[in-house]
């Protein structure tokens, strides 16, 4: 069998024999991209493997973990048939939907635990800021593929524009750590786009001028999160528990960590949160520097592919949207490594793939199912 093969981006394509074994050629009508899918499996057995000990070896605990993986999967496979020209055509119709469903939270939504983030429809509720961690980038890639790179001032203040406004409807919910999320979806497609370096710092300048009045508008419980950033000690048995504990659980774990299912800090209730947002700390105290090295490999693995996959894309939409969604994934799991080790402000990002929990993961399976719809939906044609 024969196929069209270019030897780089932008040269002649070269008539080469396929040698793709008949698992990779089945890998290929299913649209699935194998070493994304070997990384996405491996993270998630890690993710098992400790949620089990962090979850005090509760097997139901593990068993609805396993059901929520095999939705996000299916949800990746599904989304991974779709055409990215399909996505770039929905995208303004799906962020319109996200706009109004945001909209729609501060009007009628639940409110649970001091926020309003869910909208009850009887049968289900649904948390419309998850949409918008996909539908933000994929509209920012949408309008920004329509000009010459690099962009305007005026192309750029409008696609920022169309970033801001549901950030903002997020923080009014309040939910800070979905809205950084999703203002650095949008802010990762400008900055591939080729923005100039002086309107970068321009913006950095301009942010850290607004310090006094971000802070000034920032909720009480936020404010105390920066300022047990900075002094976890003040506070050790209020506002610097978490931390505290976290600290001491992955110090613990020294080189080679205490062994599986024999950590202390969450088998004795030191460590809140052990099978969500502080998931890491198990891991690290059970399996030490070496288990921290392995997730950290993983994960990188992931980006590593993510990012071959924009470089590959053969669009600008497409080479936008999966740059996005791939460096998005690095903060995920930045952010929460960061905050977990006292190195970042505490702002309720779960582990991905590791950490317990529903609406994110589907979410975010479903951004992996795009980046595999790009890659296989590739066309190789002669030049």
């Amino acid at each position: 069998m024969s196929r069209l093969q270019p030897e780089s981006y932008g040269a002649p394509a070269t008539l080469v024999t396929s040698t793709t074994p008949h698992g990779g050629r089945l890998a290929r009508r299913l649209h699935i991209d194998l070493p994304l899918m070997v990384g996405l499996l491996f993270l998630s057995g890690i993710g098992l493997v400790v949620l089990y000990s962090a979850g005090e070896q509760n097997p139901d605990l593990v068993i609805r973990q396993i059901t929520r993986l095999g939705i996000g999967f299916a949800v990746a496979l599904a989304v991974a048939q779709i055409p990215p020209r399909s996505f770039q055509h929905w995208a303004p119709w799906l962020y319109g939907l996200g706009l109004m469903l945001l909209i729609a939270v501060l009007i009628l939504g639940e409110v649970g635990k001091g926020a309003q983030r869910w909208l009850n429809f009887g049968l289900f509720r649904f948390q419309p800021s998850e949409l918008m961690k996909i539908a933000v980038p994929m509209m920012a890639a949408q309008y920004l593929a329509g000009f010459h790179f690099p962009p305007r001032p005026r192309t750029i203040a409008f696609a920022a524009l169309l970033i801001i406004a549901p950030v903002l409807l997020i923080v009014k919910q309040p939910d800070l750590g979905t809205s950084l999320l999703i203002a650095s979806a949008g802010g990762f497609v400008l900055l591939l786009s080729g923005i100039p370096k002086r309107l970068i710092f321009s913006v950095i300048g301009l942010l850290t001028l607004a310090m006094p009045v971000i802070w000034h508008l920032m909720h009480d419980y936020q404010r105390q999160r920066v300022l047990t950033f900075f002094n976890p000690e003040a506070d050790p048995l209020g506002a610097g528990y978490h931390i505290i504990q976290s600290k001491i659980a992955i110090g613990s774990g020294g080189w080679f960590g205490k062994g599986w299912l024999n950590g202390t800090q969450a088998y004795l209730d030191f460590l809140p949160e052990s099978s969500t947002d502080f998931i890491f700390a198990v891991l690290g105290e059970e399996f030490g520097l070496t288990g921290i090295l392995v997730l950290l490999a993983g994960y990188l693995f992931v980006v590593w592919r993510g990012m071959i996959i924009a470089i590959q894309a053969q669009d600008c939409f497409s080479r936008l949207l999966a740059g996005s969604l791939t460096l998005t994934f690095f903060i995920y799991f930045f952010v929460n490594i960061g905050m977990v080790t006292g190195l970042l402000p505490v702002v309720g990002l779960p582990l991905p793939l590791i950490s317990y929990g529903g609406s994110s993961l589907v979410t975010m399976m479903a951004a992996f199912g795009i980046l595999m719809s790009i890659q296989t939906h590739r066309k190789l044609v002669a030049s």
